[in-house]
């Protein structure tokens, strides 16, 4: 039975792929559940960061296979620091381990992941951030798939520091307040990602996303994936179903923004229409064919009329 379950399992992930058409440029992950999936079978909580960590190297092949560009761990946040010691002293322990561990790894060397911490680091005990900046230094010279693993991160910190910097910068007469703008805020952010958040993966049980890379991920309104597998146990099957949930929300917003474009094309007309021309020559292709002949139809003339 347990070899039919097996065989069940690899056909359903095949018929996954097949399905799916395109991928998340980058991929973040609350890995929830170590502790309680440790707790289920009566061990400490530092045999499931363990059994955690061995699926964190098989997500990253999966990312390789899937084409992924990007993934980000959220595995330690500030809110961490005020577990028992005892606990958080292991879990150092074997961020120290598998560091240096990636850092040396053929496969990860051979599949050119760079490997970066984001989050307030200076916080960590001394030995984990030499074991940070022993991975840095060995994969620094990569641009395959960029591996994130978010260490003493908090969201609502790092937006909060931002924002201090801004006004202290403001007060100070280096910045006019009327020249704020987006990349005003984001260079002041923590080194972080390299490019906006596409899907969000929750493992555990929980729906909510807990305060993880909020300017990156909300911002681009990310797809959001929860599952009840605790990170040991999650599977390359649930990895696919999340890629496959982004794929519908991001077939949603094509629609979304094709049918905006669409009213607005409408209510314009005339040159005050242009943008929304061209915002739905891009995206009408998103709609269902029905509708997408009936647009065809009553705007091609004018499509022509307005080309540049």
């Amino acid at each position: 039975m347990e070899r039919l379950g097996q065989l069940a399992r690899g056909a359903y992930e095949r018929l996954l792929e097949l399905e799916l058409s395109g991928t998340p440029s980058h991929v973040a992950v609350i890995q929830d559940g170590n502790r309680r999936y440790a707790r289920q079978r009566g061990d400490d909580a530092s045999e499931g960061h363990r059994a955690g960590a061995e699926t964190t190297e098989q997500v990253l092949e999966w990312c390789r296979e899937t084409g992924v560009d990007e993934l980000t761990l959220y595995t330690f946040s500030t809110e961490n620091f005020e577990r028992p010691e005892e606990e958080n002293e292991a879990l150092f322990d074997l961020l120290c381990e598998k560091l240096r561990e990636f850092a040396d790894a053929d496969r990860v060397h051979d599949s050119e992941v760079c490997i970066r911490a984001i989050g307030e680091t200076g916080k960590l005990p001394e030995r984990v951030r030499e074991a940070i900046d022993y991975a840095e230094r060995r994969t620094g010279g990569y641009d395959d798939l960029q591996l994130n693993i978010a260490l003493a991160y908090g969201g609502r910190a790092e937006l909060l520091s931002a924002a201090r910097d801004v006004t202290g910068a403001v007060d100070a007469d280096e910045l006019d307040a009327e020249e704020i703008d987006v990349e005003t805020v984001e260079q002041r952010l923590y080194e972080g990602p390299s490019r906006d958040v596409d899907l969000i993966v929750r493992t555990g049980g929980d729906e909510r996303t807990s305060n993880f890379l909020p300017w990156h991920a909300n911002g681009n309104e990310a797809a959001v994936y929860f599952c009840t597998p605790y990170w040991p146990e999650f599977r390359k099957v649930d990895f696919l179903r999340a890629i496959r949930t982004y794929e519908h929300r991001e077939e949603s917003w094509r629609k979304t923004r094709a049918r905006r474009a669409l009213a607005l094309v409408r209510a314009l007309g005339g040159a005050e229409g242009h943008d929304a021309r061209r915002v739905l020559r891009r995206f009408k292709d998103a709609l269902p064919s029905a509708e997408r002949e009936a647009i065809e139809s009553e705007t091609d003339a004018e499509f022509e009329r307005t080309a540049d």
